[in-house]
C-alpha cells in the first residue's frame, strides 16, 4: 500500500468517525457541519466517498463469492433476500426474509396485504 492509499484510507476512516457521530447526535447536517465548522460540501462529499468506497468493496467480496452458493451470497445490511421456492403443488411462491422474519407471497396473495407487511418488516428495522 503506498502513501496515497494509505492517505485515502485514513481520510475515509475520519469521515466514517464523522458519519456516526452526526447521526448519533441528532442533529441535522445543517446544524452538525456548523457546530463543526466545516462545510456542508465537505460533509456530503465524504458521505459520498464512503458511499463508493462501501459499494466496491461489496462487488470486490460479491466477485470472489461468485461462485458460492446462492444462499450464503452477500446481502447488504438492509436488504432483503428474496428467493423462489419449489412447493409440491408445483407453485412457486416469493420468499421474503429480512432480519429473519421469513414471509411467503404466493401469487393469490392481496397486495396491499403485501404492503402492509412490508411496511410492518420496515417498522422493524
Amino acid at each position: 500500500m503506498n502513501t496515497r492509499e494509505i492517505a485515502k484510507e485514513y481520510r475515509l476512516s475520519h469521515w466514517a468517525e464523522v458519519v456516526r457521530e452526526r447521526r448519533a447526535s441528532g442533529l441535522s447536517v445543517k446544524e452538525y457541519c456548523k457546530t463543526g465548522g466545516f462545510h456542508e460540501n465537505n460533509y456530503y462529499y465524504w458521505q459520498r466517498k464512503l458511499r463508493e468506497a462501501a459499494c466496491e468493496e461489496l462487488a470486490a467480496r460479491a466477485q470472489s463469492h461468485k461462485a458460492a452458493d446462492p444462499e450464503k451470497r452477500l446481502v447488504p445490511s438492509g436488504w432483503a433476500l428474496c428467493k423462489t421456492d419449489d412447493s409440491a403443488s408445483g407453485r412457486k411462491p416469493l420468499v421474503v426474509e429480512v432480519n429473519g422474519c421469513h414471509v411467503h407471497i404466493e401469487s393469490e396473495t392481496d397486495p396491499e396485504l403485501i404492503v402492509k407487511v412490508c411496511r410492518a418488516l420496515k417498522s422493524l428495522c
